[in-house]
């Protein structure tokens, strides 16, 4: 039996920790405690549906991901749900420039960052990392400083925020050809921040040429269609 310090009866990760004694409840309810983390719209409907989504399609194909890059990876609930599934993940790195999602990320996926970093988030803006291999730095706690260099040669860039990129075509050339790659977009216009929206799926593969397509789709939520695309670009 898990030892919480309840705080009241809407400690709902707490709760689900005791009913399920799956220990990303405690992680989930860490982010929140430590780091003042609104998990409402990440663990919305809409959200969990499509990176169910996007779990199962890619146990469907089986493919080995490898060292995953997530890009504009937010708290990388994501990456726990990766890790949780059948796929084979070498490692993966969530990259995203709003600082604040760093920790919150770590906390989330915290037993793969104490696998000698087979999970990390780093804080970068997706336009400027080199996806053949990137040089990232670590930053050390202890002493507030830089630490030391990591260099990631990913085989699998997974983006689920397409309708936030500015500058899409411009992210997308940067990708070298061979490289597996996920994406999801929507056409949920009426979000201010959604600067990059598709109409349909069929727009959806214009704008992101692949070399071999090996899934595509869409998903109806309450409010808008998901799209996902899965191949080789």
């Amino acid at each position: 039996m898990h030892n919480i310090d309840w705080q009241d009866d809407k400690d709902i990760y707490g709760r689900m920790l005791v009913l399920t004694d799956n220990p990303m409840f405690n992680n989930l309810r860490n982010a929140v405690d430590n780091y003042n983390a609104d998990l409402t719209d990440a663990l919305s409907w809409g959200q969990l549906k499509s990176k169910r989504w996007l779990v199962k399609e890619l146990e469907k194909l089986g493919i080995p991901l490898g060292t995953v890059y997530l890009c504009a990876g937010w708290y990388a609930t994501l990456a726990a749900m990766l890790f949780q599934s059948r796929l084979s993940i070498e490692k993966m790195r969530s990259f995203d420039i709003d600082e604040s999602c760093l920790d919150v990320a770590d906390t989330i996926n915290k037993p793969q960052v104490l696998q000698d970093w087979k999970f990390k988030a780093v804080t970068k803006d997706i336009m400027d990392i080199d996806y053949n291999e990137h040089t990232w730095t670590t930053w050390s706690k202890a002493n507030n400083r830089m630490s030391y260099d990591i260099i990631d040669r990913p085989d699998t860039i997974i983006n689920t925020s397409c309708e936030h990129i500015e500058n899409f075509d411009k992210w997308y050339a940067k990708i070298p050809q061979g490289k597996m790659i996920v994406l999801q977009s929507n056409n949920f216009f009426e979000v201010e921040e959604h600067v990059n929206c598709v109409s349909s799926i069929e727009e959806f593969i214009t704008s992101t040429p692949m070399s071999d397509i090996l899934y595509r789709g869409e998903l109806e939520l309450t409010k808008y269609t998901r799209f996902m695309l899965i191949g080789i670009k």
